[in-house]
């Protein structure tokens, strides 16, 4: 952190953080991101549904973005961010920014585009394949388990509809019952003209042979083989600086289910305090990484669009002084 006061600061370098430095810093603005180096997708090998970058690494794509940022001159540093603040006085006079070691930075404006965490059912195992064999989204990975024996692991009531959601990429999709809710009459016959085996019985854990995902381990003992496990995380919204500047995340639903909570901002990003800005996951849940870029994109251009603003009505002001 070079200087002491930027145009933007944004907090969180992944998809929405690099995307809006690129716009902001394309338009001439300061920008400082600030990166806690703990992105979402770190344990997935490759990104996809990002035309243009298919199957790129997650790492890879992050370097890229910082490149292109970094060679229109956003700065960005490693840091945890542990709150944010407007600074004192009438009017629009910005905001401290403060990392978790001491250092401070102000900045006119603030895009916080931290992102979620992605909470796993209590069963031993899950963490450790998480994003390998151990999957959520079929967008994301049901092309590269395709015609594969697929598990689904139930939690809540959505488990039929993921199961139903995963047979399009594979024949071979068993539900297993887990902690969830019995599913209806209506559902087991659903399931049953789709082929998805049912399975009775809590789930204990993970079998793992030569560090791949082989079965699950029925609290009976008895073992279903399988090469993938899909599961229902919680995406519960890193919401701590948002938090502190008074905004609050609130319950994210699907289909009458809490699926994870969010930051609320409108479709630019502006959330309810001027001057603050989100993108991404931390205030869309389900957005993919392309989903989040473009998001970053469209908070960078309003952001611009109201220091534009600010920039005119001082430069009136001064004009009028003489």
């Amino acid at each position: 952190m070079k200087q002491q006061r930027y145009d933007v600061v944004i907090v969180g370098g992944g998809a929405a953080g690099l995307s809006g430095a690129l716009t902001l810093a394309r338009a001439r603005r300061s920008v400082l991101v600030i990166d806690a180096g703990e992105p979402r997708n770190a344990p997935a090998s490759h990104v996809h549904n990002y035309l243009g970058r298919e199957s790129t690494p997650p790492g890879e794509l992050l370097a890229i973005g910082r490149g292109e940022a970094a060679g229109y001159g956003a700065e960005i540093v490693e840091g945890r961010v542990a709150s944010a603040e407007r600074l004192p006085g009438d009017g629009n006079h910005g905001f401290r920014v403060v990392t978790e070691d001491g250092r401070s930075v102000e900045a006119r404006r603030l895009l916080v585009t931290t992102g979620l965490v992605d909470e796993l059912p209590p069963v031993p195992g899950l963490a450790e394949r998480w994003g390998r064999e151990v999957l959520h989204c079929p967008y994301c990975h049901g092309h590269e388990v395709a015609d594969r024996p697929v598990g689904v692991l139930a939690t809540g009531p959505l488990a039929v509809h993921q199961a139903l959601m995963w047979r399009q990429w594979s024949e071979d999709v068993t539900l297993f019952l887990h902690t969830g809710p019995e599913p209806s009459e209506e559902e087991y016959e659903q399931l049953a003209a789709r082929g998805v085996a049912v399975v009775d019985g809590e789930v204990a854990g993970l079998e793992v042979a030569d560090d791949r995902f082989t079965g699950v381990r029925l609290a009976s003992g008895r073992v279903v083989a399988r090469e993938a496990l899909v599961v229902q995380a919680r995406f519960t919204a890193r919401s701590a600086v948002l938090e502190s500047l008074g905004l609050k995340a609130v319950a994210q639903e699907m289909g009458g289910v809490v699926i994870g909570s969010y930051v609320p901002a409108d479709p630019t990003g502006a959330t309810e305090v001027p001057g603050v800005w989100a993108a991404g996951n931390v205030t869309r849940l389900t957005e993919q990484v392309i989903g989040a870029a473009a998001a970053g994109l469209m908070a960078g251009g309003a952001i611009n669009g109201d220091l534009i603003a600010e920039d005119t009505r001082d430069a009136v002001a001064a004009r009028r002084r003489g």
